[in-house]
């Protein structure tokens, strides 16, 4: 059945975890909102709201928290995407090197202020994703050279090495131009803060581009899982869907790293929480990451600028608090998987 009683808690549970996410992120704050200005607000009684409060809401609180809800929320389905195509746990756009390919880019665009004609401020998503898309296919190419069999091991070490190789780069670039990039540091760490409604505008087309894409192979990535032959006598197209499905997750990837710096580790955890809720089927797996990565990078940017206020974290370490454990859980999962 596609859908059931399961599920419908699922989506319930999920919709009600972002509502809950999106209420706390913009009432709790060095300035806390009463819920009964919330309560105005959402039911179009603004013009009740006192003017400090509108402007909090509108000009720092809901620009910030919808943009955490969009790079969450493409992350998560990217990392989902990721695994299924690839057939690999750990697989997410962190630990394969797309959110350094991509951070590259984006880091050559500021610094050198590129502007591409006739795209003005959407060229720093755009060479983001293409950057995003070419490391993808050196680290899975090289893979391939390691390992013919591409093996989870082979991939995530690889993608550990471009990572590491091309934030080395990053901060080579960083050392030789003195100050004018040690800004960036900030912003490479991963933050949503002092971010605009424009941003929000910026990593939109990208996204719903990417989820759309997604979304329309979830049923081709459901029979990949049991192999490219086997895909292949079902009359799927396995090139072209793999093209689709590495496209749309760089699309999705390069765009979140262009808006909010390097945040690892969502794609990782995020897919794996669904699965534990909703099984593997990816017409579900895909929509629900989309749900729960966006509430899960709220919470956790909340987090970050309330755990020690007046202070502000970057949300990139929180998520990596919680990744990088159960990145270790997972691989030892896998190792102890294949030594059974």
């Amino acid at each position: 059945m596609f859908f059931n009683n399961r599920l419908f808690f699922s989506y319930l549970f999920a919709l009600l975890v972002l509502a809950a996410a999106l209420l706390l992120g913009v009432a709790v704050g060095s300035v806390p909102i009463p819920i009964s200005v919330l309560m105005n607000v959402f039911t179009g009684h603004s013009a009740a709201v006192d003017p400090v409060y509108e402007s909090i809401l509108f000009n720092i609180r809901f620009p910030r928290v919808v943009l955490a809800g969009f790079v969450g929320a493409s992350l998560a389905v990217a990392g989902a995407g990721f695994q299924g195509l690839l057939k690999n746990p750990l697989a997410d756009p962190y630990t394969l090197g797309v959110s350094s390919g991509a951070a590259v880019g984006a880091v050559i665009v500021l610094f050198f202020q590129l502007t591409i004609p006739l795209l003005g401020a959407f060229t720093l998503p755009l060479v983001s994703v293409v950057f995003a898309f070419v490391t993808l296919v050196f680290v899975l190419a090289f893979a391939r050279i390691v390992n013919r069999g591409m093996s989870v091991e082979t991939i995530v070490l690889t993608g550990i090495i471009f990572s590491s190789f091309l934030g080395s780069l990053i901060s080579l670039m960083i050392a030789l131009t003195g100050e004018q990039l040690r800004s960036i540091i900030g912003w490479l760490l991963g933050s949503v803060g002092m971010r605009d409604w424009s941003y929000s505008f910026m990593i939109l087309p990208f996204f719903v581009l990417g989820c759309f894409i997604l979304f329309m192979n979830s049923t081709e990535l459901n029979t990949l899982t049991f192999g490219e032959e086997r895909a292949r006598h079902l009359g799927v197209n396995v090139r072209a869907r793999k093209f689709a499905v590495l496209i749309a997750a760089s699309l999705l990837t390069g765009a979140a790293v262009a808006v909010s710096g390097t945040i690892g580790f969502v794609g990782l955890v995020i897919p794996h929480l669904v699965r534990l809720v909703s099984g593997s089927d990816h017409r579900h797996l895909l929509p629900l990451s989309v749900l729960i990565g966006a509430a899960f990078l709220m919470i956790a940017d909340l987090v970050s600028r309330t755990i020690i206020a007046p202070l502000e974290l970057p949300v990139g370490v929180i998520t990596a608090l919680i990744g990088a454990p159960v990145f270790a859980l997972l691989l030892l999962k896998q190792r102890r998987g294949r030594n059974a």
